[in-house]
């Protein structure tokens, strides 16, 4: 299994991101998958997860109304669309599938 997250930066309050992971090693639309943060000195968190076949999403209430969770199943991808973005939102981000995580793409919001 191998998870590869891309799209983190340095990006001002009020701006937007959107974070990619690329899937393999398995079969992609079998599985749940979930996008985690941890921000320094702070543990890790869950921000958003989506079902195999995108039909449900859950989200941390930190990030409602300002991230989305989507995946393409086709292209064995899984996004988070991350607009309105905060200070506080600043955190490496993750990807998972249990019990598989990526190596983190970083994100810093700062002005």
């Amino acid at each position: 299994v191998q998870l590869v997250e891309s799209g983190g930066g340095l990006v001002q309050p009020g701006g937007s991101l959107r974070l990619s992971c690329a899937a393999s090693g398995f079969i992609f639309s079998s599985y749940g998958m979930s996008w985690y943060r941890q921000a320094p000195g702070k543990v890790r968190e869950l921000v958003a997860s989506i079902t195999s076949d995108g039909g449900s999403t859950n989200y941390a209430d930190s990030v409602k109304g300002r991230f989305t969770i989507s995946r393409d199943n086709a292209k064995n991808t899984v996004y988070l669309q991350m607009n309105s973005l905060k200070p506080e939102d600043t955190a490496v981000y993750y990807c998972r599938r249990r019990p598989y995580w990526g190596q983190g793409t970083q994100v810093i919001v700062s002005s």
